[in-house]
């Protein structure tokens, strides 16, 4: 694979940086840790000591969060993989964001999917955007935007923009006001789970999940939904009258 990774550990607690350094250990022949760190100053030195390629980065510590530890450094060129005993609403964050993430008490094959996809794509620059919306959705506890890849580029877009995600396969397509289409390697189901906060998401059909506030109309006779920018969605019969509950409750609840 080439030069060893060097990684640093950032935890205020021993036995977790303990543990997840024994963990690394059984990819010493492909990583190397340069240094165990009890909170974000210290790691700071570090990081420009040893000029890692990858921080494994604890979010809760003492003086400065794990969060505040890019601010001291004007570019953030090594890749962090966010260590986390957060809430599940916390965890939609980093996915919406784009970042990976261990949750406490690590585990062995987790840490393996997240080792693989680091050295898949290390060479890949992580925009300080990701971080922009991941400290965003966890200081407002609320999901409202997310990162998709555009032309070669990463890109912030609004929840409340989405008119439509289509199922393709294995993939999703992502429909925006705009009138652009974003084709994201994740299925529906992930969008789906992503979502499921953001009460105006409804999943009509196996392949399309819908964003209430673009609905233009819908037919009762042949099964379908008419959205913004010319958009059709195929609504299932077996989704029928959970559609129309859902489609309904919207004219009694302005709050959403």
């Amino acid at each position: 694979m080439g030069a060893l990774i060097k990684a640093i550990i950032v935890d205020d607690e021993e036995r977790a940086r303990y543990v997840l350094n024994s963990f690394l250990q059984e990819y010493k022949n492909d990583i190397e840790v340069v240094a165990l760190c009890e909170d974000v100053e210290q790691a700071v030195q570090e990081i420009k000591k040893h000029q890692p390629d990858l921080v494994f980065l604890d979010i809760e510590m003492p003086n400065y969060t794990g969060f505040e530890l890019v601010s001291f450094f004007d570019d953030v060129n090594f890749e962090i993989i966010f260590v986390t005993a957060y809430s599940q609403f916390a965890l939609r964050a980093f996915e919406v964001a784009a970042f990976d993430y261990l949750l406490k008490p690590i585990e062995q094959t987790r840490l393996d999917q997240s080792i693989k996809q680091f050295i898949e794509k290390r060479n890949i620059d992580k925009d300080a955007l990701n971080y922009q919306i991941l400290k965003e959705s966890l200081n407002e506890k609320s999901v409202k935007k997310m990162i998709v890849t555009h032309q070669g580029m990463q890109k912030a877009l609004n929840i409340a923009d989405i008119i439509a995600i289509e199922a393709k396969e294995a993939y999703a397509t992502i429909f925006d006001i705009q009138g652009n289409a974003y084709t994201m390697s994740k299925n529906l189901k992930f969008y789906e789970s992503l979502l499921e906060d953001s009460k105006v998401f409804f999943r009509v059909h196996k392949s399309w999940l819908i964003n209430y506030h673009h609905i233009i109309q819908y037919s009762n006779s042949d099964y379908m939904i008419y959205l913004t920018n010319q958009l059709e969605a195929k609504i299932s019969k077996y989704r029928k009258a959970e559609f129309d509950e859902w489609y309904r409750s919207f004219a009694s609840n302005t709050s959403f």
